[in-house]
């Protein structure tokens, strides 16, 4: 069975040559990377992209990575990595203490690092969370209770296991192929293609204030499916 795993990485850093390194050391992971050398670039980036993680220099030609980690903090949870020369104990609390969630001296070895952004990524994943808030629901996976407003949902199993994996890939464009195999797991191979436009369908029904206009599972042409967090087209 393929797994569905769709992770975008932002890494801010101004050595051109590192940030080169690490992204072709990353990139053999399948995972999307995005590159900036300041700051102002990767707000940019940060503004136009759904992004699972930050690997983030403290000193940059634009100012200060912590000081951005703590401006981020305000508004996201995204998972972030400090890159840095300061291995000072007291630099390594400060990081820590504005929300990092790791930490990495330089100079370091790229398959170290890839390991420690691997192993934050599975922290943070939220397809390995039991539950989970976004805009209007409380989904508990564990207990198979859902609910929007504060009102439970019946849902079927097909739906829950389609609703997992739509919502741990918010933003994320998901084939129809991906969602049938993760979905109906070793039995995807004999699935009709009809299955999921119709599950989709019923999930709609209940998630949806306007199943024919959804805000939540919007239709990709051509592509796919993608959870969104309800922004208006």
């Amino acid at each position: 069975m393929k797994e569905v795993t769709v992770k975008t990485l932002l890494i801010v850093e101004d050595d051109r040559s590192l940030n080169k390194g690490i992204a072709l050391t990353l990139s053999q992971n399948d995972l999307t990377i995005h590159q900036a050398y300041d700051l102002a670039a990767a707000k940019q980036i940060m503004t136009s992209h759904k992004i699972d993680l930050i690997i983030l220099d403290i000193n940059l030609p634009d100012g200060s990575g912590l000081d951005y980690c703590e401006q981020l903090r305000r508004t996201s949870q995204v998972p972030v990595i400090f890159l840095t020369s300061n291995d000072m104990e007291s630099d390594i609390v400060t990081g820590f203490g504005l929300g990092g969630d790791d930490y990495i001296t330089k100079p370091f070895s790229l398959m170290v690092l890839r390991a420690r952004v691997m192993a934050v990524l599975r922290r943070t994943d939220p397809y390995r969370k039991d539950t989970v808030a976004i805009g209007p629901f409380f989904l508990d996976f564990g207990k198979m209770e859902y609910y929007k407003h504060g009102r439970p949902l019946i849902l079927s199993k097909t739906e829950q296991k389609l609703l997992r994996v739509l919502v741990a890939n918010t933003g994320n464009i998901l084939t129809r192929e991906q969602l049938i195999d993760k979905t109906w797991s070793q039995d995807a191979e004999f699935v009709d293609e009809n299955a999921l436009t119709v599950a989709i369908k019923r999930l709609r029904s209940k998630l949806e204030d306007e199943p024919s206009s959804p805000r939540y599972i919007k239709t990709v042409y051509g592509l796919g499916y993608m959870w969104t967090e309800g922004q208006h087209p």
